[in-house]
């Protein structure tokens, strides 16, 4: 962190269903002196809001376009199906695709998952919001494929959730703009790649006095070999002292 650096504000978006708090509580105890803001937005906005300078690291759901932007994909999320408790699918620990074949599926607009071909039988709507579409599962109106952390925010009491073994699964990745990448963004990915407080960003310089015996280690010898010996503890053929 530069001096020119110490006080101002570290600006971190995420997409709904990430929780950033480890990396934050590491950023606090670490930078004290530049405080850290957080921004949740949709996952339609954040790469708008990042090109735009309205935040200088985010957390995003792949695919995403990268033009501009420089991306470190973290971890990837099991896709599960929510479901009303008493909906045939609750019944089991796990499921398929092929299992839900005879359903509804909605399709939300902010649906973050790739899919080639989509599952089960087309919804009669396709909501705007993860959101929306959890409402119309409680209400019957069909089912609704998510990454867990989704499931997660959205619970209900009257839904539960399944893992789909065979369906694609959603990426999280963290990502700022290239022509962006500042001391405290290169701070940040120290955080999240889980570097230690003493690490340099990774880049290991060696200091001065370690410098001239390295040089003198590497300095090749003569003839392919190094002298054993000073000239003053052998003698010489033939000579004999007085």
């Amino acid at each position: 962190m530069t001096d020119g650096e110490t006080g101002k504000a570290f600006r971190l978006a995420y997409v709904p269903g990430v929780t950033p708090a480890k990396w934050v509580n590491i950023w606090t105890e670490r930078m004290p002196g530049v405080p850290l803001t957080l921004a949740t937005v949709p996952a339609a906005e954040v790469v708008g809001l990042l090109r735009d300078g309205g935040a200088d690291a985010g957390f995003v759901r792949l695919p995403v376009d990268r033009d501009g932007l420089s991306v470190i994909p973290l971890y990837m999320e099991t896709t599960v199906v929510v479901v009303p408790k008493d909906h045939a699918v609750a019944a089991a620990d796990e499921v398929t695709i092929a299992d839900l074949a005879d359903d509804e599926v909605l399709h939300p607009l902010d649906d973050t998952i790739e899919w080639t071909v989509r599952p089960g039988l087309p919804a009669f709507t396709r909501p705007a919001t993860t959101a929306e579409a959890v409402e119309l599962v409680a209400s019957g109106a069909g089912l609704l494929l998510v990454p867990q952390s989704l499931a997660r925010l959205h619970h209900r009491r009257d839904l539960t959730y399944r893992p789909v073994l065979d369906a694609p699964q959603s990426q999280v990745a963290l990502a700022w703009p290239t022509d962006a990448t500042t001391d405290l963004v290169e701070d940040f990915i120290g955080i999240v790649r889980g570097r230690t407080a003493n690490s340099s960003r990774g880049r290991t310089q060696a200091s001065p006095a370690e410098k001239p015996a390295q040089k003198q280690a590497q300095k090749p010898t003569r003839n392919g070999a190094a002298r054993r010996a000073t000239p003053t503890s052998r003698k010489r053929k033939g000579y004999r002292p007085r």
